[in-house]
């Protein structure tokens, strides 16, 4: 069996070939104050590594180092490009996107904190600028429930696409039976994070 399937796949599905990961300010002064921040820091790593096994690229961004501390130690050893910024919306470092688009990548997969700040302003200028956007609501996280809805529904609204970690690492991997699905496949299974 072929690692590429024959078939024409829809343009609405992610593929290793187009999308990047944008891991969002995941620091050390914010995360405790997060809602549920051992699942979404959970789910981070496991895009990050999925990321890794299948080749797609990830770049990370941190608001206010100086402030807010780098980021989470069981994050920062797993990612090598981290760009600090002043400006809420990662566009503030553009040539992390210009790097990206150089290498032939449409479509990004974003994560991180705080959904209703740095990952809502990202995603809104990215769609103004032409990139096609998927947001894991899984790795997202805000202070208060209300404003991570309220955050989603509004990226929905204006055009991306809401995902979970899950669907999207078997939507990068996109075949069974391989050696890098069995990869995945463990990171999927993988045990949840404590509470």
């Amino acid at each position: 069996m072929s690692e590429h399937p024959s078939f024409r796949r829809s343009p609405e599905l992610m593929s290793v070939g187009d999308t990047g990961l944008l891991v969002v300010d995941v620091q050390e002064r914010l995360v405790p104050a997060i809602a549920g921040h051992p699942r979404v820091v959970w789910n981070c790593g496991r895009l990050i590594d999925g990321a890794k096994i299948l080749g797609v690229p990830v770049v990370a961004t941190e608001q206010y180092p100086k402030g807010l501390g780098s980021t989470v130690a069981e994050l920062a050893d797993r990612l090598q490009r981290r760009r600090g910024k002043l400006t809420f919306s990662c566009l503030g470092c553009p040539e992390v996107f210009q790097d990206l688009a150089e290498g032939g990548i449409s479509k990004l997969l974003v994560c991180g904190m705080e959904t209703h700040v740095c990952v809502a302003q990202t995603v809104l200028d990215l769609l103004a600028a032409g990139w096609r956007i998927y947001v894991a609501v899984d790795a997202c996280g805000s202070r208060s429930e209300v404003d991570h809805r309220t955050a989603l529904g509004r990226m929905d609204s204006a055009g991306a696409t809401l995902t979970t970690t899950e669907a999207a690492l078997f939507e990068w991997c996109q075949i069974a039976g391989t050696a890098k699905f069995k990869k995945i496949s463990q990171l999927v299974r993988s045990q949840d994070p404590p509470s």
